[in-house]
């Protein structure tokens, strides 16, 4: 199973990005190079983020920091605006918000699904 894909909608000004599981360090590395060859290539001021963390787990402490600095990779690039789409999960999303107020992520939003 894939642990994220990023896809850019360029008709409806929007990037879909879908993480699940858990990632290692590895696949963090690998994740920023494909974001940035995806998103470099958009006016991202246009666009939405669109985050499907709905088969995220909930982060372990160790992954606490890649997860804050892709956030702050995230708020560099400038979106209009950051969704973050959660199952109701209490602690992803205390988690999810607590690392975007860390990150300076002030365009962003979780959004809980049932």
């Amino acid at each position: 199973m894939e642990k994220y894909s990023i896809k850019v909608d360029e008709t409806n000004k929007k990037v879909d990005m879908i993480v699940s599981g858990s990632f290692e360090p590895a696949d963090v590395e690998q994740f920023v190079k494909d974001y940035q060859t995806k998103i470099g290539a958009i006016t991202t001021n246009q666009y939405t983020l669109d985050v499907d963390c709905t088969t995220m787990n909930i982060l372990t402490k160790d992954m606490v920091p890649s997860l804050e600095n892709s956030f702050k990779m995230y708020n560099q690039s400038g979106f209009e605006k950051i969704l973050f789409t959660i199952k109701k999960n209490p602690v992803i999303k205390m988690q999810l918000k607590r690392i975007a107020k860390n990150s300076g992520l002030t365009n962003s939003e979780v959004v809980e699904i049932a």
